[in-house]
Parts: C-alpha cells; sequence; structure tokens
C-alpha cells in the first residue's frame, strides 16, 4: 500500500510541474515565457505540440492519416472536412462498412493499383447529397488515371460461385440474389478506366454479382477510358445515371445481369468511343426504363453480343449513325423496345424521355453543340435550335408524325459521309413540318461543301389532287403522293433558307431545293429563299398550296417550276439571276389548272429566259416586273398565248414587262444578309 501511495505523490507532483510551466512565470531569470492558452489552436508557451484545445497543455495526439490504402478490416467513416488521398488498392473487407459522408472528396494517384474495392460481405455507405455529392477523381485529371470503385457481391453470375475478377483476384457471385452491399448516394467518378493488361481495363463503377438489396441511385461517371459502368451478373438496379464521354460502352453488362436502370442520360461529344449501351452474353432480360443517348460525333448507340438482349421502355436516341448493331447476329426478338422487336433500320429518334436537367448537380461543363440526323421518326420530334444537326442519309417523317424546327435552328446536309442523292429531309403524306423560323432567325438548311447540287433538299408530300392520280410514285425515293383532299395539311413553313440543293438523281431527274408534291391548301408556306440551287428552286408536282414572299437567288434551272396541274397561288416572289446558264426565272407544264402569281419581280444580268410556258400549261400574272432577259417569254411547244394572263390581257412574246412595281428586295434582307 505505501509504494502505491508514493507513485501517487511523484504522478501528482509532476503533473504540479507541467501546470507550472503553463504559468507566466520567468525562465531563469530571462524573459517571462508567455501565458500558455490550451484553447486557441497555437503553440505558445512551452506548449510542445499542436494545440488540440481543453484545459491541459498536453501535446496533441497525431493527426489521423488522409491517405487511403491497404485493407479496411473494421467499420470506418471518413470526414468530409478533409480531402482524401488515394495512394493504392483500398480494400474494404467482409465484416467492415466504408462510410462516405456527403462533400467527400477522395483524389487518386495515378496507377493500375490505385482503386477502391468492397469485397464480398464487405460494405459500402455513400451518403451524397444533391447540393453536397461525394466526388471520386484523380490528381492529374486524365482519362484512365486510375480504377475507379469495385464492388463484389454474392449474387447470381453465370460464372458461378466464387468467381475471380478479371481484376486484383477479387472473389465474386454466390446464390444470394437479395445480397446487400450497401448504398450508394449522389456520386461522381471521374477518369477512371486505367489499363490492367492488354485486354482489360477498369470502368469507373464496377458491379461484380452486386445484388438487390443494394441501393445506387443518382451516379454519374465522365471520362472513363472504358466504360462507365460495367454489370458482371448479379441483380442490383439503378436509378438516375448519367454517362458522358465514356471512351468504351457508358453502360455495359455481361453474365447474365438481370436488374433495372431507370433514368439514364449518355452524352458523347468526343469521337471514337464504343457504345452507348452494350450487352454480352445469355438474355437475362435486364430492363430500361427512361434510356437516352445524344452523340454529337455519330458511332453507335446500342450493340447487342451472342444472345444478350433487354427490354427497353422510353427510349431515346439522337445523333448516332448506327442505332442497333447485333454484332453476333443474334434474335432482334430479344430486345423489346417500347413493346416491339428492334428494328435496325429505325432512327428511335424522339423526344428525350430524360431530362439533363435532373443531373444539374454533376457540375459538367460539356455541352452538345451537334447532332446527326438520318432514317426516320414516327412520333412528333423537336429539333434544339442551340444544337446544330448534320443530315448524313434521307430523313423521313413518317406518316403521323411532326417534326418541329425552332427558329434559329440550322440543318446541314454532310456530303462527306452520304451520297448526295440519298441525303435530303422528307415529309411523308401523312406527316408534318412545323419550321418556326423568324426574320431575326430564320431556320438555315445547307451542306458543308457549300457547292450547288450537293443535296436535295426539303421535300413534302401531301393528299391534294395531282394529274398522276391517288398514291402516285415520286421520281425520289420511292415517296407516294397524291389523293382528293385539296384541303390538306402538312403544316407549317415561316422563314426558311435552303442552300445548295439539287443533287443529281439521274440523266433526266434533280432534286429541288424546295420540292412540293400533291401538297394541299391547308399547308402554310411564307417567307421561303432558295439559294444556288443545281436544279429548281421550287417545284410544285400538282397540288392546292401557295406560297407567301419568296426569293430565290441563282437557281440553275427554274426559280420556280410547276406541272401535274398546280393551281396555288405564288405572292410576293423575286427571282434574281446573275450567274449564268440557267433555264428560266418561271417554268410551267402540263394542263394549265390557272395557278397565280401576284406581284412577281424577276431581274437577270446575265440575259436567259424569263417565262416558260410548256404543253397546255399557262398561269394569271398580276403586276409583273420582268427586266435583263433575253426571252421574256417562250411558248416552247407553242401553247395559246391566251393561257397566260398578265396584267389582265393574254401574253405577248415582245412584252415588255417593266411597268410593274417591284417587289422591295430589302424585305428578304433576313435571307441576303443586305
Amino acid at each position: 500500500m505505501k509504494k502505491n501511495i508514493k507513485i501517487s505523490m511523484i504522478f501528482a507532483a509532476v503533473c504540479a510541474l507541467m501546470m507550472a510551466s503553463c504559468s507566466g512565470d520567468d525562465n531563469d531569470g530571462g524573459d517571462p515565457i508567455p501565458d500558455a492558452i490550451c484553447t486557441d489552436g497555437k503553440q505558445n508557451g512551452d506548449e510542445t505540440g499542436v494545440d488540440c484545445g481543453g484545459t491541459s497543455c498536453n501535446t496533441c495526439p497525431p493527426l489521423e492519416s488522409t491517405d487511403l490504402n491497404g485493407s479496411l478490416a473494421e467499420d470506418k467513416t471518413l470526414d468530409s472536412s478533409k480531402e482524401y488521398s488515394l495512394t493504392g488498392t483500398f480494400s474494404v473487407e467482409s465484416g467492415a462498412t466504408l462510410t462516405i459522408p456527403a462533400g467527400t472528396k477522395i483524389v487518386s494517384q495515378a496507377g493500375t493499383d490505385k482503386y477502391i474495392v468492397v469485397q464480398k460481405g464487405g460494405m459500402i455507405d455513400i451518403q451524397g447529397t444533391v447540393s453536397a455529392p461525394v466526388t471520386m477523381t484523380s490528381s492529374n485529371e486524365s482519362p484512365g488515371d486510375w480504377g475507379g470503385l469495385v464492388i463484389a457481391g454474392n449474387a447470381t453470375t453465370t460464372e458461378g460461385v466464387d468467381a475471380t475478377a478479371e481484376v486484383g483476384g477479387i472473389k465474386y457471385g454466390g446464390s444470394v440474389d437479395t445480397d446487400n452491399s450497401g448504398s450508394i448516394e449522389y456520386l461522381i467518378i471521374n477518369y477512371a478506366g486505367a489499363q490492367i493488361n492488354a485486354e482489360s481495363q477498369y470502368n469507373g463503377l464496377t458491379l461484380y454479382a452486386v445484388g438487390s438489396g443494394t441501393t445506387i441511385e443518382n451516379v454519374a461517371m465522365l471520362n472513363g477510358t472504358d466504360d462507365g459502368v460495367e454489370f458482371f451478373g448479379g441483380t442490383v438496379s439503378v436509378t438516375n445515371m448519367y454517362l458522358e464521354n465514356n471512351e468504351d460502352d457508358a453502360v455495359d453488362w455481361t453474365e447474365g445481369w438481370n436488374g433495372t436502370i431507370t433514368n439514364t442520360y449518355v452524352l458523347h461529344s468526343e469521337e471514337g468511343f464504343s457504345t452507348a449501351a452494350e450487352g454480352d452474353g445469355i438474355n437475362n432480360n435486364p430492363t430500361f426504363t427512361n434510356f437516352t443517348a445524344v452523340s454529337s460525333v455519330g458511332g453507335t448507340a446500342l450493340q447487342f453480343k451472342k444472345e444478350s438482349g433487354a427490354t427497353i421502355t422510353g427510349l431515346s436516341l439522337a445523333g448516332y449513325e448506327t442505332k442497333i448493331d447485333m454484332k453476333d447476329n443474334g434474335p432482334l426478338s430479344n430486345i423489346k423496345i417500347d413493346g416491339v422487336d428492334a428494328n435496325p433500320a429505325n432512327t428511335y429518334i424522339a423526344a428525350p424521355s430524360v431530362d439533363i436537367a435532373t443531373f444539374a448537380w454533376v457540375n459538367s461543363n460539356t455541352e452538345v453543340t451537334t447532332s446527326i440526323l438520318s432514317g426516320s421518326i414516327s412520333s412528333d420530334f423537336t429539333l434544339d435550335a442551340a444544337v446544330t444537326y448534320y443530315l448524313s442519309s434521307t430523313f423521313s417523317v413518317n406518316s403521323g408524325a411532326k417534326l418541329t424546327i425552332p427558329a434559329g435552328a440550322k440543318l446541314i446536309a454532310d456530303v462527306e459521309s452520304g451520297d448526295a442523292t440519298q441525303t435530303y429531309l422528307v415529309v411523308q403524306k401523312g406527316a408534318k413540318i412545323d419550321i418556326q423560323g423568324t426574320e431575326s432567325n430564320p431556320v438555315i438548311m445547307t451542306s458543308t461543301g457549300e457547292s450547288p447540287g450537293d443535296w436535295g433538299g426539303l421535300v413534302i408530300a401531301g393528299n391534294a389532287i395531282t394529274t398522276e392520280g391517288v398514291d402516285a410514285v415520286a421520281e425520289v425515293g420511292g415517296i407516294l403522293y397524291g389523293g382528293n383532299d385539296d384541303a390538306d395539311s402538312s403544316g407549317s413553313i415561316n422563314y426558311l433558307v435552303i442552300n445548295y440543293a439539287g443533287a443529281q438523281i439521274n440523266a433526266e431527274s434533280q432534286y429541288n431545293g424546295l420540292t412540293l408534291y400533291s401538297v394541299g391548301s391547308g399547308t402554310t408556306i411564307e417567307n421561303v429563299a432558295i439559294l444556288n440551287g443545281k436544279d429548281d428552286g421550287v417545284e410544285f408536282f400538282g397540288g392546292t398550296v401557295s406560297v407567301t414572299n419568296y426569293y430565290a437567288e441563282n437557281n440553275e434551272d427554274d426559280a420556280v417550276d410547276w406541272t401535274e396541274g398546280w393551281s396555288g397561288t405564288l405572292t410576293d416572289a423575286y427571282l434574281l439571276h446573275s450567274s449564268t446558264g440557267f433555264s428560266t426565272a418561271l417554268e410551267g407544264d402540263g394542263l394549265n389548272n390557272n395557278p397565280k402569281f401576284v406581284n412577281l419581280t424577276a431581274i437577270s444580268t446575265v440575259d436567259g429566259t424569263a417565262l416558260q410556258f410548256k404543253k397546255e400549261s399557262g398561269a394569271t400574272i398580276t403586276n409583273l416586273y420582268v427586266e435583263g432577259y433575253a426571252t421574256l417569254v417562250d411558248m416552247k411547244d407553242n401553247g395559246a398565248l391566251a393561257n397566260v394572263q398578265i396584267d389582265g390581257t393574254a401574253a405577248t412574246t415582245a412584252g415588255p414587262y417593266n411597268t410593274g412595281t417591284q417587289v422591295d428586295v430589302t424585305s428578304f434582307a433576313w435571307a441576303t444578309g443586305n
């Protein structure tokens, strides 16, 4: 007992000495030692170490390391106020849980051994929020810097129980489809995809046999050199997923994964990626609900290997040259899209089924500025005025669908990637177009080559009458046109510029800038300019449609052409020729259904023919002004001049027709820039 008392007395003396050292007493007659203040976060007095507050001047314990590597065998919660460095493989072992609170940032060093893995039986709890997501990135901020997040579970996989992953000898797979590996909420993974070997790379998020008890919501994978997310079997589902510029597949699955992905947005703005989604192996029928994928650089959207498949509802694709690729000729019946078998001929262009604003929390700076149009649409679709669209082949608006083109939108025929004669926009019978240009923001349709004849222009087929009868076949594309509804509506066009059209179909035929097959009077066409065409500016094949405010400049055949009994009205037209070799300003052919022209001005600086009428064609023209043409009126087949009424009298070949009031060319400054 005495011995114990002696030790206690010694300890008390030491404490007293320490307290004395925290005072302001002199130090051996020298300057006084400043008072120790153990709560100010500074070293002062005779304090040592880092001041940790409180009433004692004891040295603080060493700070917890922010390096992540090695194995975690017991539960650990990171500190969101600190930035963590991934300096090696960090493995959450079976029985342990890694908790990552909202706002935590983990920065990986570069290397193939830098990744986070949650082993079978381990758990992860990522607690990000919309305002404070968890971020996993790399110090170099280069694609392929590190290995991302890997989770191994105990659900089923075609590889069996305790399969060995292609990375790190990780074991995965079992028989518990409801297995729970934890929870992920609001997570951003950036710059993953490190190269493992010549055949393999890491993904952003890799899920090995992860079970349906695991919750994964609001995740974003960006700038990976391999897949954004890859499922190796398992039953886990994901809700709200954003994938941007992953260089292989945005979404990849194999080994019989059969979970569900709900609300996925895929964005590709860099060339060279593989696919938006790729399935491989057997078909365990995973489900995709609301899948929107957008590319500004072409590429392949959906690819299925071997017997893989999926059920997809709410599919919206934009900009991909290949929509569905059956890599190994698997059955299309394995892929159900909106209730029917997949069809590689369909474009699946539709209004986005997922709003990109849902992922504003990702804070991506990438914007889609271009997209590719090809194939056909069978439901309503609206272009984005902020996006430049490239027409890579025929783009067809099918019966029952409406294409809306807002003010300021631009369509460019990409003559480098497709045959010029197969590159045009067609509105089929029963379909509609709604071009919503304005004087300050017209809709522009042009070509990459900017040469006359680059592409086929805009073609509209309607259900009004034509001398060719019902369901006549057009000279281009097998388009059907013609019926008995003269009031038929194919939509509305306002403030449209078409440039460099007129591709050669064959020795006898060419496209026009605007081709109107049996278009009915219910269609509105106003403020249209057609420039630098290889063939006609506008050609009417029957129909009853009228056009108001029309400008045509240097179209190499006819500025205005009609046939098959067109009977509409053209009001306020200005036709200009300053390049030699054109055909006419106006050409009518076939029988005379007496179309009308009100306020027609045609001016040439290079001679040529103004008005030409073939066979029995004619017209009624009011307020005609013609200047600069060597031939004013040409009755090509000696038809009756009385068929052509100009300002109330039968036409004469001598004219002159230069006393009318000119249409004000400045009213077309929106098209000419003058």
